[in-house]
Order: structure tokens, then C-alpha cells, then sequence
């Protein structure tokens, strides 16, 4: 039995003991935890037990409010995605328990009038009304075009592209990283212009959504024109409070754009579930079993509303997400989940001073199995980049210049024996440039990544680009108060900026371009962007400078 089959099973074990001791949960009912045990593993049904279909001509409002996308392109396909929801801010979305078929094509033109590719899809009530459409078959490095119809109703048009062939000696590649994008603290702003940005694919490290609650006027954005339901005025628990939580981020209009714009490649990192969790352990002192539905709860919600493939599809409280992109010869992307496996974090969490129960060598941010196939993969790798899009600093990041100084247990300082353990596996593969792409702290940084820390003149291994905030944090500073003690606390640290927004990196075989993009503000809609500063790193000379 492999490791991942093991800890499912373990998981469907203490659901089931669960089930039987939730009448007096804080949360659950009887009831809910038989329903949230029954949806941990329900799949759609065939034949007679099969949900009743509905006409697709029945359906009289627009089922398409949340918008299309794309993902994980490959060099022959592309995944497509849309979720019916005439009323997204309802329980079902507004349709009834009954299967929807749904029909849709891909063309080489907006107008469609060179259609290559067109099928049909069910959109099934047991995944919300969500549809997963693998399109093979395609040329790859070809910008194509999307959309699906139910009934007389057609959703607006996505623009999507496959991936260069594995052999492909592609010249360059633009790709944006996004992360953290918190509802309540400000608008989408920095997805419009995303929008208009002329790049191959999008990462979003993680945050996609929010547990918080989100108040009648939408918190910081502070709405004067609408009032939203109360079901979002509560922490997300139960499934269909994530499900409902995704309808209102989904409904914003820049989010959807930049969806409709490009493929994204998705991971997740903590609010999709809980704030800070680790692996199977809550933030929160409640009881394990209660928290695997909760994550079971998370974790379904999440594959039903991204544009992922059947692979990555939970199992109840378990779901494979790191996998592996490739971009023709010239960049290999490693996609990580460092939050399903990761040793709890050491001394309560928080920023605190590194000791032996920090630097413990059997600490782990990964997984066992997830730093094997890692390591394997780049032991495997041909191509100029080996590019890490994962969720938290990866570098060393020292809150002072003293020797007193504390670091981040929720990142990977609080786990540097997984991280050295990455470090020298990159080395001993032969990979030379190595460029970690991050989310999470709501601020733009550019690190060097360092054979030794302490040691500022030791040899550079790589470099990390950490994207900033889509809004959580609300407007931020060019400048945050503690600008001159982090950048003189760690002199591997070339960037370092407070505001909202994301980073273009451009890669070819000589080099990478990194341009941080940020808003002044999100508090209020329709900022302008501008490009922060931009840094480049040369290949095989790691390290970045200013461009």
C-alpha cells in the first residue's frame, strides 16, 4: 500500500468513528455529519439512481454568472471549467438536484468560426453544478478560444493556450503569479489589468478564498449600491458554505476576467480550509475527526471550482495537487502543496526564535513522498528552468538585524531541515537555475536564495520571487513600517514592497525578468498600475539585480 492510499484510508476511518459522536458537536448535527460523511466520498450515480436531467431549455436566468476558465495546459490539451449558478448566492446555485447537459467548443478564433474541438459535458448536482472538460487532442503552443451553452443561454468566451511540446526549443515564456486575494478587504483591482497582460499562464500560490466572514457591505469595499445575503456573514464549516463562499468570489467581475484571459495553475495554501493549519491539525483546539470534515468540506469545494484535472479530485479529507508542468526545454514547473502534509508548526505558531524543536532534521514541509517525487522529478529535468510555484517564504526572512531576531514557524524557517533537504537535492540533480515563485505575506519581495544564511558572501543556489496580495491587507505602503529592519536584517533581500497587485516574470535562455506590478489602493475600485521595480537574473549566474 503506498503512502497516500495508507493516510486515506486512516482519514475514511476516523470520519466514520466521527460520525457517530457529532450530535453535541459545536457545528455538526447528526444529520450534517452523515451528510458531510455521505459527500466525502459521493460521486454522481449511473443508471436509475442517477439525478433526473433537466432541460437545458428550463433553465430561464443565465446560468453562467460565475464566469469560465482554464488550467494545467498541456501540450495537446487544455482543461476547461464553468459552474452553473443562476443564483450563486443561493444554496444549488439556483437549480434543482438534477444533472444539466452542457454543450461546448473550442476554435482558433473568437468568432468561432474555425472550431477544431466541441463535445458535451453533464454538469452534475453532486459537484455543484460544476463542469471539468479535458479538451485532446490540440496543437500545442496555440492560443485558443472557449465557451460552453445550456440551452438558449452562452457563457461569455474564454482564451486559453496549450503548452509547447516537451522537445519544443521555445524561446521564451511569460508567465504571472498571483496569491491571497481576501473579499473583504478590498477589490479585485489588480485582475483587470492582469486581464490585459500579454502572458502564457498564471499561478496562483494559494488563498484563493477566505474563511472570515464578509459582512452586508462587503467589508473594506464597503458597498453602497447592493446588500449581500447573510449566509456570508459566518466562518466557512460546512460544504456548502465553501461552495457558497466560492460563488461570491467568483461573481466579481476582474477575478472573472482574468480568468476568461488565461490558463490559471492553481494551489492552495491555508484560508481555502483554516487559517495556519498543518496537515490534519486545526488552528483551533477541536477535536481531529471534526476538523478532517471541515477539510473534506474545503478540499471538495475547492477541485469542484478551479480548473483542475480528474487527478487531482479529493478523496474525502485528501486531495493530490502537487504535479508537474512542463514548458517545452525551457522551464519545468514543480507545483507544491505545502500545507496537506507539513509537520505542525514548532513553538505555538507565530514569529518566534529558532531552537532545537524548529530545526528538529525530522520536520517536514512536504511530505515524505511529495519530496521524493520533487527531487526525482529534477534528477529527470532537461530544461533551462526548474520553476517552484508554492505558497510560503521560502528564504531565510529575519524580522531584525540582532541577534535576538526571531523568524516565521509558519514558513519554511520554521522548517529549515525540509528546506536544506530541497536545497541539496536541487544541487545533487544538477539544477542550476532554480526560481521558487511564493504567496502568502500579502508583500512583494525578490530573495536570493543562500548556500548558508548566516553567511551573506555564500554562494547564491537561486532565486525566490514572492508576489504580493490581489487585496488582503487592504491598500498597504510602498514602505511598510518594518522596511528597514527586514531589508537590514536580511541582505539577500533585493525587493521589498507593501502594495496590492502581482508579478510578471518573462524567461528565456539567457535570463528572467521580473516586473512587480502593484495598485495604490483597493479600497475603492479603478486604480491604475504601475511596475514597482523590475529585477533580472542571468542563467547560470543566480541572482537577482536590478534591471
Amino acid at each position: 500500500m503506498d503512502h497516500a492510499q495508507g493516510r486515506t484510508e486512516g482519514h475514511s476511518e476516523e470520519l466514520r468513528a466521527a460520525a457517530g459522536h457529532f450530535g453535541r458537536r459545536r457545528f455538526l448535527t447528526v444529520t450534517g455529519a452523515a451528510a458531510a460523511l455521505a459527500f466525502a466520498t459521493q460521486l454522481p450515480a449511473a443508471g436509475a439512481a442517477a439525478a433526473a436531467e433537466l432541460d437545458g431549455r428550463r433553465v430561464t436566468e443565465d446560468p453562467f454568472t460565475l464566469g469560465v476558465a482554464s488550467g494545467d495546459p498541456l501540450p495537446g490539451s487544455v482543461l476547461l471549467w464553468t459552474r452553473l449558478a443562476p443564483r450563486p448566492f443561493e444554496p444549488g446555485g439556483g437549480l434543482p438536484a438534477s444533472r444539466v447537459s452542457v454543450h461546448w467548443e473550442i476554435a482558433r478564433d473568437e468568432r468561432f468560426t474555425r472550431t477544431v474541438r466541441r463535445g458535451r459535458a453533464t454538469a452534475h448536482p453532486e459537484f455543484s453544478h460544476t463542469v471539468h472538460v479535458g479538451v485532446d487532442h490540440l496543437d500545442p503552443d496555440r492560443v485558443f478560444f472557449y465557451r460552453f451553452r445550456v440551452g438558449d443561454w452562452i457563457s461569455p468566451v474564454g482564451r486559453t493556450r496549450t503548452a509547447p511540446s516537451p522537445v519544443a526549443r521555445n524561446s521564451g515564456l511569460k508567465i504571472a503569479a498571483v496569491s491571497c486575494q481576501a473579499y473583504h478587504d478590498g477589490y479585485f483591482t489588480p485582475y483587470r489589468h492582469l486581464a490585459q497582460e500579454d502572458v502564457d499562464v498564471v499561478f496562483h500560490l494559494g488563498d484563493y478564498l477566505y474563511e472570515y466572514a464578509v459582512n452586508a457591505t462587503g467589508g473594506a469595499r464597503a458597498y453602497t449600491d447592493r446588500t449581500l445575503p447573510a449566509v456570508f456573514n459566518r466562518e466557512t464549516i460546512t460544504l456548502e458554505d465553501y461552495r457558497l463562499r466560492y460563488g461570491l468570489y467568483k461573481s466579481d467581475p476582474d477575478l472573472r476576467a482574468a480568468h476568461a484571459a488565461h490558463p490559471f495553475v492553481v494551489t492552495w495554501d491555508d484560508h481555502e480550509t483554516e487559517n495556519n493549519y498543518a496537515g490534519g491539525t486545526p488552528e483551533n483546539g477541536v477535536p481531529p475527526e471534526e476538523f478532517l470534515l471541515r477539510r473534506a468540506a474545503a478540499y471538495r469545494a475547492y477541485w469542484e471550482h478551479q480548473p483542475l484535472r480528474r487527478p487531482q479530485q479529493p478523496e474525502g479529507p485528501d486531495m493530490r495537487l502537487y504535479r508537474r508542468l512542463r514548458f517545452g526545454r525551457l522551464a519545468q514547473f514543480d507545483i507544491l502543496d505545502t500545507r496537506q502534509y507539513r509537520s505542525d508548526q514548532a513553538y505555538g505558531d507565530g514569529w518566534q526564535v529558532p531552537g532545537p524543536e524548529s530545526e528538529n532534521p525530522a520536520r517536514t514541509m512536504t511530505g515524505a513522498a511529495q519530496e521524493r517525487w520533487l527531487l526525482d522529478g529534477w534528477h529527470s529535468a532537461r530544461t533551462r528552468w526548474n520553476v517552484l510555484p508554492q505558497q510560503v517564504v521560502f528564504a531565510e526572512r529575519r524580522d531584525r538585524p540582532t541577534a535576538d531576531f526571531k523568524v516565521s514557524m509558519d514558513s519554511w524557517d520554521g522548517y529549515p531541515a525540509s528546506r536544506q533537504r530541497i536545497l541539496a537535492g536541487a544541487e545533487a540533480a544538477g539544477v542550476e537555475n532554480l526560481m521558487v515563485l511564493t504567496g502568502d505575506v500579502h508583500v512583494g519581495y525578490g530573495l536570493d536564495i543562500k548556500a548558508d544564511f548566516r553567511d551573506p558572501g555564500s554562494r547564491t543556489l537561486g532565486t525566490e520571487i514572492v508576489a504580493t496580495s490581489i487585496s488582503s491587507g487592504k491598500d498597504g505602503a510602498d514602505r511598510p513600517a518594518n522596511y528597514d529592519k527586514l531589508t537590514q536584517a536580511n541582505p539577500h533581500m533585493r525587493f521589498y514592497n507593501g502594495r496590492r497587485g502581482y508579478v510578471t516574470v518573462a524567461l528565456d535562455e539567457g535570463g528572467a525578468r521580473a516586473d512587480f506590478r502593484t495598485v495604490p489602493y483597493v479600497t475603492t475600485p479603478g486604480a491604475p498600475v504601475t511596475t514597482a521595480a523590475s529585477y533580472v537574473t542571468e542563467a547560470g549566474n543566480p541572482g537577482l539585480t536590478p534591471a
